[in-house]
């Protein structure tokens, strides 16, 4: 019985993910807009430089943040109780 319900929610997902697939289609993407404005395109460095490094630094300057203002004492490793048997 637990196939058959696998089965059926691996149906009902993949159903799904094939309507919602067909149904957006990236071809009326290419149709301009009334008062639509596209800029200028990116170059590589700055996308990579806006989409890898800049979060990559906002999460490193996060994490410092976190490690030198974090004032709890317990730093030592817990002792691990021994198990009854």
């Amino acid at each position: 019985m637990d196939k058959k319900n696998a089965l059926r929610a691996g149906a009902l997902a993949s159903g799904t993910t094939l309507m919602m697939l067909l149904m957006s289609s990236p071809a009326l993407a290419l149709t301009r807009d009334d008062g639509d404005d596209p800029g200028q395109g990116l170059s590589v460095i700055e996308t990579l430089a806006q989409f890898v490094f800049a979060p990559i630094a906002i999460f490193a300057v996060i994490c410092g943040l976190v490690m030198v203002l974090d004032r709890s004492t317990d730093r030592q490793p817990k002792a691990k109780a021994k198990a009854k048997a």
